[in-house]
């Protein structure tokens, strides 16, 4: 596939976004350490994170490393306003855009030098339009792919442009850390620190082979090609998700079953509306689970056939929870999520329902109905009454 031998990807990443938009909003938080969330951190300023604090870490432990940090309850419509402003400065930027999430997005300003400026100069006027216009700080990082445009935003940040010039690639991305590479999580970063291995640079030297042995067929092979940069994927606007998720946090305080069933049943109820709104079927649902000592398990199954239903979707997931029960009952569980993968398009599958599973279908199509009506709260299941449903993110359309 083309890449260009120019650096003409820029990755735009709105800095601490919650807590920014807080921060925009109230001018009392200006300059002081902001969480966003009680029990559990959703966002931190940058004032907060210079204590420790981290998005999705206990509340508690957030104020203890900084007490003096304000706590604010989160407002997901200001979110998604801001999010759809800042998208459409990205959209008058160029006609390639992909969002990434509601605060990020990749965006191929190739072809515009004449009309529009170098790519450097199209990101400075992007930074300047999203602060005049929505009142946000944004940084931005340039280069020749969409990987090392994302690892240049994270090192400017916060607030922040850096471009990597095509002949100062390796020389930029080899000193740094290998936690800075996709993939590269919490087990592998351990894997790899296990035997010596933490830079870039150091993957780099290792034959592919090697990594393979080390890590596996996809993970090695997938951080051998970043470490020398090699990733020929384009910019691609309206890309369709490959998977949809949702979570939720529950703190550490004892749930009981009745408390984690409903708690399931809430966040499929969720994602099979999603799913529907979006034409799309589900082969495969996972389960996510973290337990009190912080350890997690990963649960999944395929259907023989996709399928849209909540019923259908439900009873895997009481299924593969199921097999979980007995961790849960000895180690307590602190967060339980849920992603619905190998999507396929509705109209494509013709999905053919026998005569007895036609109610189930009808029911959901008659409450996705009245909730695009009168909104999401307006009709629920009987086990959901009087419980709260969590934080419901702001997303992007599926």
């Amino acid at each position: 596939m083309f890449v260009s031998c120019e650096a003409t990807i820029l990755h735009a990443d709105l800095d601490a976004f919650f807590a920014s938009v807080e921060q925009r909003d109230d001018p009392r938080l200006r300059g002081r350490p902001v969480i966003v969330g009680a029990g559990v951190v959703l966002a931190a300023s940058y004032e907060a994170k210079a204590h420790g604090v981290r998005t999705a870490m206990g509340g508690a432990q957030a104020r203890r490393l900084c007490p003096q940090a304000i706590v604010v309850p989160p407002r997901m419509a200001a979110y998604s306003e801001a999010s759809k402003a800042v998208f459409a400065v990205f959209d008058d930027t160029t006609p390639l855009v992909e969002g990434l999430s509601i605060d990020e997005a990749f965006l191929d300003v190739r072809g515009l030098r004449r009309i529009a400026g170098t790519p450097t100069e199209i990101a400075l006027r992007l930074r300047h339009d999203v602060v005049e216009q929505v009142g946000l700080p944004i940084t931005v990082g340039i280069a020749r792919t969409k990987f090392l445009a994302k690892v240049a935003s994270g090192v400017a940040k916060p607030n922040g442009l850096l471009e990597v010039p095509p002949d100062g690639e390796l020389a930029f991305l080899h000193p740094l850390p290998v936690e800075r590479l996709w993939g590269v999580g919490r087990v592998t970063a351990a894997k790899l620190h296990s035997r010596g291995i933490t830079t870039v640079g150091q993957i780099a030297r290792l034959d592919e082979h090697v990594l393979i042995w080390m890590l596996g067929r996809a993970a090695g092979r997938h951080l051998h090609a970043l470490a020398h940069n090699r990733d020929p994927r384009p910019v691609r606007v309206g890309r369709r998700r490959r998977s949809i998720g949702a979570q939720r946090a529950l703190g550490r305080r004892p749930r009981s079953h009745d408390d984690i069933d409903a708690i399931v049943v809430g966040l499929v109820d969720r994602l099979a509306r999603r799913l529907r709104g979006a034409h799309r079927a589900c082969r495969t649902v996972v389960l996510r689970l973290r337990f009190a000592d912080f350890s997690r398990a990963t649960r999944s199954h395929t259907l023989p056939q996709a399928t849209t239903e909540t019923r259908d979707l439900l009873d895997v997931a009481r299924g593969l929870l199921a097999t979980a029960a007995p961790i849960i009952e000895a180690q307590g569980l602190t967060l339980v999520g849920l992603s619905l993968t190998g999507l396929e398009d509705v109209n494509a599958i013709q999905l053919a329902l026998p005569l007895d599973r036609r109610h189930d279908a009808a029911l959901d199509a008659a409450l996705d109905e009245v909730r695009s009506r009168f909104g999401a709260a307006a009709v629920t299941r009987a086990v959901l009454l009087g419980r709260s449903p969590g934080v419901v993110m702001p997303l992007l359309p599926d």
